[in-house]
């Protein structure tokens, strides 16, 4: 797995910043004030910090962003970075001034000096987050090497890194999964890499194809027919908060999207080794959620499959028996994914009985239509459940926004030799698709589905991420689950 920058909290040494090699990294506040720490680098290089304070160019500094003074007369550091932030910042502000350094890193390190800043553990998040880069599959002349950070501030004892260390872990296991080209992240692999999370305490099952069809589980087996990788389903249990029925989070893990028979065009086709990016981001959470230990129960179940062409694939217009036992007229197969999830949908709910349960899935490219890669969309049939993602996602600057459902997108999914067709029309097509999921939860289930097409990879850098994949609702679902935790 990709490292984390390592952080080391220690207590502020003013005598040390001048032989601190690699970068310094130094708080001001808007007003130009400066802390013990930056008037001394100040006195260090002769007046160079404040004469940058005093510019213009830190006046149109926006709150959280940084300049670099490139080797500072005075100083052993190969630069001294200057931070505009106040001691007060919102978590927000503080996270993008984290990435701001996070992304300056380099192999040399950093100290960083936050002086006065409330939210530190919020600074270290960001810098952890942004500092990342995808470079398994890349001959280079010197392994990477995860940069060591100083961070340092008067009060050590007071600075606990444990909880965002571990969201830190959490994303970066999504951002890993989703990267990895298909060839590699076949759908044993995926398993096995599950499987390695039974050292965290973790509860892993693995469920293999003759397993999956005793079970009725024909949806998600028709969209692996065409494929030599065998169909897979992974759940992954939490157990530590009591008796209490679980969380069910469900992932859509296609570990790569030819489109089947109704094939994909070619231009663009490389990019569907991120199509199993909801079951990357299930198991990201669960791995936070271990690692933290966090006083919840969650089950983490992913569907993994591969859709290719082949004389056994599933043919449009085939009709499949779903574990519900429904039938399915496939008009489509390249909306495989909702068949992927309607019967880990139904197994959820008839083996654990969830109090709720959230589904994520890179589904709809009719998604990205409708919001971008700015929010993903969020549909549910409980007001409550939703709202309390929706509020969790907006404080982790996490972007969603709910769409509607109703009857009338509902019978657009009438099928003429089915219980259901897998499409609609052409219209509201993120819609159409919630609504077949909707079929395949309990009334009484309260139930939230994350379509994530637009937010799990990214053509350019995010606040948080660079450009690829983000790991986008880690944190939300972390921090949801908490709420919900506290909530009782």
């Amino acid at each position: 797995m990709t490292a984390l920058a390592q952080i080391t909290v220690t207590e502020l040494d003013l005598d040390a910043i001048a032989a601190a090699p690699g970068r310094v990294s130094v708080m001001v506040t808007p007003d130009g004030k400066m802390s013990p720490a930056a008037r001394r680098i100040n006195r260090l290089t002769k007046g160079a910090l404040a004469r940058l304070v005093e510019s213009p160019a830190f006046e149109k500094m926006k709150e959280g962003e940084a300049k670099d003074l490139a080797y500072p007369v005075g100083m052993a550091a190969s630069a001294v970075q200057v931070v505009k932030l106040a001691h007060q910042a919102s978590v927000e502000l503080c996270r993008k001034a984290g990435a701001a350094i996070g992304a300056a890193l380099d192999k040399e390190g950093a100290l960083v000096l936050p002086g006065s800043l409330k939210r530190v553990e919020e600074l270290a998040l960001g810098m952890m987050l942004r500092n990342y880069s995808f470079t398994a599959h890349k001959t280079l002349d010197e392994a990477p090497v995860a940069p060591a950070v100083t961070l340092a501030v008067a009060k050590p004892e007071a600075v606990d890194l444990s909880t965002v260390t571990a969201l830190a872990e959490g994303v970066f296991f999504t951002r890993d999964l989703v990267s990895e080209p298909s060839n590699v992240l076949t759908t044993v692999e995926f398993a096995s890499r599950l499987t390695e999370l039974e050292s965290l305490g973790i509860k892993v099952e693995v469920f293999e194809e003759d397993r999956l069809a005793e079970l009725g589980m024909n949806l998600l087996l028709s969209v692996g027919q065409g494929s030599v990788t065998p169909t897979k389903m992974v759940v992954m249990t939490w157990q530590a908060g009591g008796d209490e029925a679980p969380l069910a989070l469900v992932g859509k893990g296609v570990v790569f999207d030819t489109g089947g028979i109704s094939l994909k065009p070619a231009a663009g086709m490389e990019d569907m080794t991120m199509d199993m990016g909801g079951a990357g981001t299930v198991s990201g959470v669960m791995k936070s959620l271990a690692l933290r230990k966090a006083p919840a129960n969650v089950v983490g179940l992913v569907g993994l499959v591969e859709n290719m062409p082949d004389g056994q694939a599933t043919r449009p217009g085939d009709v499949v028996k779903s574990m519900k036992g429904d039938t399915v007229e496939i008009i489509n197969t390249d909306a495989e994914g909702r068949l992927v999830l309607a019967d880990v949908l139904w197994y959820a709910q008839q083996t654990f009985a969830p109090k709720a349960m959230v589904n994520l899935a890179t589904l709809t490219g009719a998604c990205v239509v409708a919001l971008g890669h700015e929010n993903a969309g969020v549909f549910s049939n409980d007001d409550a459940f939703c709202a309390s993602f929706l509020k969790a996602a907006e404080a982790e600057g996490e972007g969603a926004w709910r769409l509607p459902m109703g009857q009338g997108y509902d019978d657009l999914l009438k099928s003429n030799v089915a219980d259901m067709k897998n499409v609609g029309t052409r219209w509201g097509g993120a819609i159409t698709a919630a609504q077949f999921l909707k079929r395949f939860v309990k009334d009484e289930t309260p139930w939230i589905h994350l379509d994530i097409a637009g937010v799990a990879s990214v053509a350019s850098g995010t606040a948080l991420a660079p450009k690829g994949a983000t790991g986008w609702g880690v944190l939300a679902l972390n921090r949801m689950i908490d709420e919900m935790n506290k909530e009782g």
